[in-house]
């Protein structure tokens, strides 16, 4: 039985960033990505930038680019490594990750597009419900496929496909307490 919802959220509407180059982050999303730049703004008193770019179904990426921004602190702000390549931990109340759904029957496709743009990437990590949590090739219990990658700032981006649709079987894991999990 579906649950009546307090809001009527309709998805995000943007995350914002923060950039070091707006140019740099221009030619990265709308050149590279080929996400369209739907809105620009000069903030008041030349205090920096704030730039969206449309990644779909309504939803935006913004970024903002401040002159006298603290520099990027890898390992706690954002993850210091792509997932397979070292620790993809970062502190709390930070944002790891941004996840763009992308069509599963296109993924290949795109990974490859990623690959020939000159962009690093992971292997693709097809997620599903072994120990591992990961399986080499694509099977029957794959829910998502992944691949992974840094914006010019250090930001980790996923190009993400899910691959079944998920049903309350799916929600099998109690949460668990770090007051709890902290003093065992």
């Amino acid at each position: 039985m579906a649950q009546e919802r307090p809001f009527d959220f309709k998805g995000v509407n943007h995350l914002a960033l923060v950039c070091r180059d707006m140019k740099k982050t221009v030619e990265f999303y709308r050149d590279k990505l080929g996400m369209p730049l739907i809105k620009t703004i000069n903030l008041p008193n030349n205090s920096g930038q704030h730039f969206f770019f449309d990644c779909g179904n309504g939803d935006s990426i913004a970024f903002f680019w401040f002159p006298e921004a603290p520099e990027a602190s890898p390992g706690i702000a954002a993850p210091a490594a792509l997932p397979t390549q070292g620790n993809f931990a970062s502190a709390h109340g930070s944002m790891n990750h941004v996840a763009l759904n992308i069509p599963a029957e296109k993924f290949d496709d795109y990974y490859q597009r990623l690959i020939d743009l000159g962009i690093e990437v992971t292997p693709i990590l097809n997620h599903d419900n072994s120990p591992s949590q990961v399986s080499a090739v694509l099977t029957e219990d794959v829910f998502v496929r992944s691949v992974y990658f840094f914006d010019p700032d250090g930001i980790c981006l996923e190009f993400a496909a899910w691959t079944t649709v998920f049903d309350e079987s799916d929600v099998a894991h109690e949460p668990i307490s770090a007051t709890e999990f902290n003093s065992a």
